[in-house]
């Protein structure tokens, strides 16, 4: 009986030593259950950022915290030709609404911008000019004392490229203006509009040219769109007064272009864009709202939903140069 009594011994003792085991098994889970925010049980607990796990044994599992990443635009693809992408018009979108409306004052009216006189090489034509401000950022170039030997009409108009004497004009330019013909008594001031061109400062050179009909009996030195006289026009235009202000504040993602021109002062006036820019971080780099930038750029082209600027382009930043 000792025998089976041992035996009956020896196994019950063995076979009570797993059921210890195994509620301690079921303790140790529990209580890493509530340890971690109660999943087990359901509960509902901040998640935070997600987690992933690694395949290794369970005894050696560990846990890597991934966080959300800002959302950014999404770059065009490296394979995409700017220049290939439907164009579109620029556009400020809801988010620029609260900003207040770009203003820039006009020069005042009768400002006189650049003036001169003129004497054709060999002396046989003359007159006074004078570029005047409307008070609209449009001007008008005035003409005084015209005298004339010359046996044809003589016209001027304003350029951008200097011809020389001799040559034949191909472009009429800007503010073409006929002035008369003949004359050793000085005509009447006349006057011609310079149109909505913007800034008039760019047309550097004032050209005096014959206007002698296509079938008129001329010399060859008079015939028809002969320059006569080049003369280079000084401009002194006032600094026009604006409430948008650019400041570089650096290049940045979707804004990583480079300023290629400063203004008097310093600030940023000319932009080339980068591969990737956008309008609404160029603005940003700039200090400045969308809106604002499609206001120093009539016209401005976009592509995509993130409305993307076109790679190599220049972007104008200076108000006073619109």
């Amino acid at each position: 009986m000792s025998r089976w009594g041992d035996r009956d011994g020896v196994g019950a003792e063995q076979s009570g030593t797993p059921t210890v085991r195994v509620i301690g098994v079921v303790v140790a889970v529990a209580t890493a259950g509530l340890l971690t925010g109660c999943s087990m049980l359901g509960g509902t607990t901040d998640p935070g950022p997600s987690v992933t796990t690694s395949h290794r044994p369970t005894h050696h599992r560990m846990a890597t915290v991934s966080a959300t990443p800002t959302a950014t635009p999404t770059a065009p693809s490296a394979g995409v030709i700017p220049g290939s992408a439907t164009p579109r018009p620029a556009t400020a979108g809801p988010e620029a609404a609260p900003s207040p409306s770009p203003t820039l004052t006009s020069v005042p009216q009768g400002t006189v911008v650049a003036q001169g006189d003129v004497a054709s090489p060999k002396g046989s034509i003359h007159f006074h000019y004078r570029m005047v401000a409307n008070g609209d950022d449009t001007y008008s170039a005035e003409y005084s004392g015209f005298t004339s030997t010359v046996p044809v009409p003589i016209s001027v108009t304003l350029l951008d490229v200097p011809p020389e004497v001799g040559d034949g004009l191909t472009y009429h330019g800007v503010a073409d203006h006929q002035l008369g013909g003949p004359t050793t008594t000085p005509a009447p001031a006349s006057s011609a509009s310079l149109g909505d061109i913007g800034q008039p400062a760019y047309l550097g050179t004032l050209v005096t040219y014959s206007s002698a009909a296509a079938e008129a009996d001329v010399p060859q030195e008079l015939g028809p769109d002969k320059v006569l006289a080049v003369d280079t026009v000084h401009w002194s235009i006032p600094v026009r007064q604006s409430n948008v202000h650019p400041v570089d504040g650096g290049a940045r993602p979707y804004a990583s272009g480079t300023v290629t021109a400063t203004t008097a002062s310093g600030a940023p006036k000319r932009y080339r864009v980068a591969h990737g820019d956008t309008t609404a971080m160029v603005a940003s780099r700039f200090g400045i709202s969308v809106q604002d930038l499609i206001w120093l750029n009539a016209g401005l082209q976009v592509f995509g939903d993130q409305q993307y600027l076109y790679e190599d382009t220049t972007i104008n930043l200076d108000p006073d140069s619109k």
